[in-house]
């Protein structure tokens, strides 16, 4: 195997766009190449692309796949590699956000998320294993303590996951299988690789949420704000450069699960304008 190039790479799913784009441009702007996982937003996808070459001054590339669909997954890593020469780190931002509760749960939509939000990011974890290990069966590796990058894979989670609410079932179910996941494969992959999970709070205006009813519900937290683009973006670097950091799930909310909040914050938030 040829020498490795020295600039590391990551792959961000779901970057095309809205976090996961801020997630990219960030790593870029630290000296990371990106490989920017999209579905359908090509032309976004892109754009984030040239961005983030402008931001790193290294590669950026664009990765079309649709993670419901395990062999298109599976695939994933592999094309990064052959793209890139290499792979360190992976950040499991992409997700499928669609309401239901206990009485509108049905099998499809359960699976449905439990392939996008679990399946896809435990396939995309254990590529990035195999990947690592050949490297080090190759002479190519390092020892992940002492020499930086340290490889990672972020699970990105929901504070809503220490703050349960009944709404949005299938959605939260296959978050807290994801959850689970982080303690189980950082046991199961180190010490050749850690697994970090991040908790956002509401980020950006999703579903049928207005930005009135956002920016009532965004104040819902002890420090009257939750969190924003750049501050994943932020923990998902501390994450990616903390070689002690792993099996443990970063809350980036501004203290929204410690509310206590019995519904999903949409409803909290249109209650209290209601009110006005």
């Amino acid at each position: 195997m040829t020498a490795l190039p020295s600039a590391p790479v990551v792959l961000v799913t779901g970057a095309a766009r809205r976090v996961g784009r801020c997630i990219a441009l960030h790593l870029a702007a630290q000296g990371w190449r990106v490989a920017i996982h999209a579905r359908h937003s090509l032309d976004e996808a892109n754009a984030t692309a040239d961005e983030a070459r402008r931001a790193s001054g290294h590669g950026a590339a664009v990765f079309v796949a649709d993670l419901a669909d395990e062999a298109a997954c599976r695939a994933l890593v592999p094309q990064v590699v052959a793209q890139f020469g290499r792979l360190d780190a992976l950040v499991n931002n992409a997700s499928l956000f669609e309401f239901d509760d206990s009485a509108t749960l049905t099998g499809e939509r359960l699976q449905r998320h439990m392939a996008t939000n679990t399946l896809a990011p435990l396939l995309l974890t254990q590529a990035l294993a195999d990947h690592l290990a050949q490297r080090a069966q190759a002479g190519s590796g390092h020892e992940p303590q002492t020499q930086r990058p340290w490889p990672c894979a972020v699970h990105i989670l929901d504070q809503k996951l220490h703050n349960p609410n009944p709404d949005h079932l299938s959605y939260t179910l296959s978050k807290a299988a994801l959850k689970e996941a982080v303690r189980l494969q950082a046991m199961a992959l180190a010490p050749r690789l850690r697994v970090v999970g991040i908790s956002p709070g509401l980020t950006l205006v999703s579903g049928p949420m207005n930005e009135t009813e956002f920016d009532a519900a965004r104040r819902m937290t002890p420090l009257q704000r939750s969190s924003t683009p750049e501050d994943i973006a932020r923990a998902v670097a501390y994450a990616l450069d903390s070689p002690a950091l792993t099996g443990c799930d970063l809350l980036v909310d501004g203290g929204q699960h410690l509310m206590g909040q019995g519904r999903d914050v949409l409803f909290l938030a249109q209650n209290a304008l209601s009110q006005l």
